[in-house]
């Protein structure tokens, strides 16, 4: 099905409303899922519609949770998304975590109670376009196994960054700690086509090319031990600093099953001009160019970008089934 950007948030919009997700929430959910389809990031956006709404039934996500916010320290926002979706707490520190960054140079958002991080690059991104470089960290429901073991224990556990560049983009980047995301491999379980093998590991720690057994079994780790390392050091950030649950002690957000996940996430947001000047900018431009005069060199965030850019002139493309799914759930 072709559809238009607007029309798409219209559609699922409407249906978390219907199924009694406040009107703010609705909204947050809608634009932050349809804006990862049109980055062409489908794991974290419309298949995502069914489980999302499984959930606001069985009560496992609060669809009228309202975040809220606390200035913990004066670099420290400290954000309860209350059970709720993670979009309207990221929302509440996108308004917020600026003003103290300036204020402060530098300023830590706390975020617990939460749910699905999504698409980073579109968090991150925000950031930037408001002049400040951004980091931010999120643990997921346990998938990977600490390096040397078989037994799920952090999250796919992402990073993102992004910072701004004088007369151009913001440089982006968004990265799983596992191999490949774990929503490609729900994708491809919902399509019922198989994984490369260098993907996920089954139960018994072998490779597998069945997305089954590798959502039973353990993510591989980008980078093997260096990735792992990482994995430890993001839960850490957005776990262990901000009183979420740790990856191992949430529950899935493929499924409608058990307690709220309670995941946490963590941003950094920089004042360029509190360490440098106001040439940080210009200066992130040249080693832009720099890095553009390779042949075969593509900035971080621009092929999203594109997409996003791309989708928002033509509209997206969405497979039957999905939307099938989505409104029989209105």
């Amino acid at each position: 099905m072709h559809i238009s950007l607007s029309d798409a948030e219209t559609l699922v919009q409407g249906v978390f409303e219907a199924n009694g997700v406040s009107p703010a929430t609705a909204r947050a959910v809608a634009s932050a899922l349809v804006q990862s389809e049109a980055a062409g990031q489908s794991g974290h956006g419309l298949r995502r519609v069914p489980a999302y709404v499984s959930q606001v039934r069985t009560g496992k996500v609060d669809g009228k949770a309202k975040p809220s916010s606390l200035r913990a320290k004066p670099g420290v926002l400290a954000i309860d998304a209350a059970h709720g979706f993670a979009y309207p707490a990221l929302d509440l520190a996108v308004d917020e975590l600026p003003a103290i960054a300036r204020e402060q140079g530098i300023a830590f958002a706390a975020i617990h109670r939460s749910h699905h991080a999504g698409v980073m690059a579109l968090t991150v991104e925000r950031f930037a376009q408001q002049g400040l470089v951004a980091l931010m960290f999120a643990n997921a429901p346990a998938a990977m196994a600490p390096w040397g073991g078989k037994v799920p224990l952090f999250g796919t556990n992402p990073i993102a960054f992004a910072t701004p560049v004088a007369g151009s983009d913001p440089l982006v980047i968004d990265l799983a700690l596992s191999k490949v995301a774990r929503g490609k491999v729900m994708e491809a379980k919902q399509k019922g086509t198989s994984i490369p093998d260098d993907w996920a590991f089954d139960a018994d720690g072998n490779p597998t090319t069945d997305p089954h057994a590798a959502l039973k079994g353990t993510m591989a780790p980008s980078g093997g031990a260096k990735g792992a390392a990482l994995a430890l050091m993001v839960e850490v950030l957005s776990a262990g600093l901000t009183g979420a649950h740790f990856s191992y002690e949430a529950s899935s957000l493929f499924d409608e099953k058990g307690p709220p996940p309670a995941l946490g996430q963590a941003i950094i947001a920089i004042d360029p001009l509190a360490t440098s000047g106001a040439g940080t900018a210009e200066r992130l431009a040249d080693l832009a160019r720099e890095m553009g005069r390779q042949e075969g060199v593509r900035l971080p965030g621009k092929r999203g970008r594109g997409a996003r850019a791309k989708a928002q002139l033509h509209g997206i493309e969405i497979d039957d089934e999905v939307v099938a799914a989505i409104t029989a759930l209105g």
